[in-house]
């Protein structure tokens, strides 16, 4: 027998675990019809029966108000799943059970997970799973899907124990909810999941309103229900009653179910009173990000590069191009093999401080402490018109700006969703970070650290002036709501730590393996052939030093107004760590020392600060635009999107390099 389960729950409740657990390596991952969500399905095999699981994403409730919600609503409603298997996080039930009981009201199948097994017993909490299904009248399972702690009996329930029921509530409310389903009946709806439409049209549920076509006598005599329910609550909103009657029925079940230790404050509630402190918490993130960037661009990071530097160009640049010169291979080729090791050198160089970089970011992310980073950022988002929750995005957009892009669809409100998309590659991705390194280690030996740090302040600061500007321009009335749960602080595992920073770090590689190695045959092409595809010795007619002398005379303002400074930033458009590569090939150096060398002789701090802060700010590479124009829909708001940010770098870079000029 073959069924399909849909796997529900609240973000953070240990869904993916569990459905990773039961599936294993039987998945298939796409996108949800007409939308960018990811949408995971996978199968398992139990007795006689085939089980297909779907993994929706991860909500806390049926309403609609984001596009997670909407998948996950449309597929149980239009879908009709055999069953639902709800995984409910233990150590937060009442906030879980919500999404519980709306999911009761559909009258389908379930049976409820409770995870977090292993956390339950060391905070002392103890949960009379009998009680709980008896009241719910639907089976409930404790289980530990990290550990895989009740795997065997909740298969068990799965297969064995699925029956249908809906949930009563409270007389007063059963009886609305009998009158509202007559005005449904009189619209000749269909009676499936006849519980939550008449819950949903208490609530005014916009879409399910709009659907049923009421008649204004039918939206009167509903209107009316709506204020007497209202009244019967004591509440002055219909979606703030509604919200109070279910709590107050999984309040009482709570007092049947589950017994706690006497209160004391949590390890995690003593940490939050200092890093989510009113006053405290915004210097204590400044504080954790300038010792991310010390330990990585200092003493440390630098002497791991110089580690990876040393056996580029000491052991596989003079070997491979002593072995070539054996061969009597052609002084081009020796050439152009000495350039891709100087291009693609000069960025591999760099792996060891990325690697650093991402693997504290995993810590915090896994510790828990990325959320109370969006929490702390919600006050500053508010006064340009978004909320803590468009922070995440942002935050992301330090690893990488493509997920970063992506992941902006967690915000409900379209307006939300393209101011976030604009400002996102103001934050400083990872594939900046060789032109800070390099330019910081250059200029200010002593104080690369500080300096790196400093632009990441600096896209912040951006980032929050540009969204006020938009605020009061292109996004006016944008306000929006931020709901958003702070999990409880855990020791990131060693094993998923290593893994997430790979996963991060072996992106770049790829790049620096195709995109720069590329990039970098290409540049040496188009600096050693002119227009008339004739050979050169003088790069500044070549191809490229054509095309830089027509756009370098732009930069003068900004102090870097070379030509090689023009194509590194048109190359960078193709991947940010081409900045680098570019310039060893257009100067000619076979690798990061000599390149120094140079960039001493045609820069100043003063400029080299203006150079960085414009590779900070300037449009994203092709891979984010393309991102940009996936997530918008439209290439007009796209190429709008580059024209103000290159018009936002070039303006910021001007000012940083007449300010700088006057103390350095």
């Amino acid at each position: 027998m073959n069924f399909k389960v849909a796997l529900a729950g609240n973000p953070n409740s240990g869904k993916t675990t569990l459905f990773n657990r039961l599936t294993g390596s039987k998945q298939h991952v796409g996108n949800w019809p007409g939308v960018t969500i990811e949408k995971k399905e996978g199968s398992f095999q139990i007795e006689e029966h085939e089980i297909t699981l779907v993994d929706l994403p991860g909500i806390y409730s049926m309403s609609v108000y984001s596009m997670e919600e909407i998948v996950a609503r449309d597929f149980i409603m239009d879908e009709h799943p055999d069953l639902i298997l709800n995984i409910v996080d233990g150590t937060n039930i009442e906030r879980n059970l919500y999404l519980s009981l709306q999911l009761k009201e559909l009258g389908i199948p379930m049976v409820i997970a409770v995870n977090m097994l292993d956390e339950l017993k060391g905070k002392g909490i103890t949960i009379d799973l009998k009680q709980l299904s008896a009241l719910l009248d639907t089976p409930v399972v404790a289980i530990s899907a990290k550990n895989g702690s009740g795997m065997a009996e909740l298969i068990h329930e799965l297969v064995h124990n699925t029956h249908s029921s809906v949930l009563d509530y409270d007389p007063a409310t059963e009886t609305i909810l009998k009158q509202i389903s007559v005005i449904r009946e009189a619209c000749q709806h269909d009676h499936v999941h006849d519980k939550f439409y008449a819950m949903k049209m208490l609530e005014n549920d916009e879409a399910i309103v709009r659907d049923l076509r009421m008649s204004n006598a039918q939206l009167d005599e509903l209107h009316a229900l709506q204020k007497q329910f209202c009244d019967q609550r004591g509440q002055q909103e219909i979606d703030m009653a509604v919200a109070d009657m279910r709590y107050s029925l999984i309040e009482a079940m709570m007092k049947q179910c589950v017994k706690k230790r006497e209160s004391e404050t949590s390890v995690s509630d003593r940490i939050d009173m200092i890093v989510t402190n009113k006053y405290l918490g915004i210097p204590v993130f400044f504080l954790i990000l300038f010792l991310m960037f010390i330990v990585t661009f200092g003493p440390i990071g630098e002497g791991l590069k110089g580690w990876v530097e040393m056996l580029i160009n000491d052991v596989l640049a003079e070997n491979l191009l002593a072995a070539l010169a054996s061969m009597a291979v052609a002084p081009w080729a020796l050439d152009l093999v000495n350039t891709v090791i100087g291009g693609v050198g000069s960025v591999l160089s760099f792996m060891p401080q990325i690697m650093l970089l991402f693997l504290f970011l995993s810590v915090l992310e896994d510790s828990g402490y990325m959320s109370r980073a969006a929490f702390l950022m919600d006050g500053m988002l508010r006064k340009i018109g978004l909320n803590g929750k468009a922070f995440i995005p942002m935050l992301m957009g330090f690893g990488c700006t493509v997920p970063a892009v992506m992941a902006s669809r967690v915000l409900e409100h379209e307006q939300d969703r393209k101011m976030t998309i604009l400002l996102i590659p103001f934050m400083s991705c990872g594939a900046k970070l060789p032109v800070y390194a390099l330019f910081a280690g250059i200029f200010f030996p002593e104080h690369s650290g500080i300096a790196i740090f400093s632009m990441y302040v600096l896209g912040i600061l951006v980032a929050v002036g540009c969204g006020f500007l938009l605020r009061h321009t292109v996004f006016k009335d944008n306000e929006s709501t931020f709901i958003l749960e702070l999990p409880p602080y855990r020791i990131p595992s060693f094993q998923v730590t290593m893994i997430h920073m790979w996963q991060k770090a072996k992106g770049f590689l790829i790049k620096a393996g195709t995109i720069i190695f590329s990039m970098t045959v290409l540049l040496w092409v188009l600096t050693n052939f002119s227009f008339t595809l004739q050979q050169v010795t003088d790069p500044t007619s070549s191809i490229l030093g054509t095309v830089g002398r027509l756009i370098a005379p732009l930069l003068i303002p900004l102090g870097f107004g070379h030509w090689q400074s023009a194509i590194a930033l048109i190359s960078g458009l193709i991947a940010k760590e081409s900045v680098v590569s570019s310039m060893a090939v257009m100067y000619n150096v076979g690798n990061v020392s000599q390149l120094a060398g140079v960039l001493t002789r045609v820069f100043t701090p003063a400029s080299a600060i203006a150079f960085m802060t414009f590779v900070l700010l300037y449009a994203p590479c092709v891979a984010a635009i393309s991102a940009i124009h996936s997530e918008a829909g439209s290439w007009k708001y796209t190429l709008k999107s580059m024209g103000f940010q290159i018009s936002v770098a070039y303006c910021v870079s001007f000012v940083v390099y007449h300010v700088v000029s006057l103390f350095i």
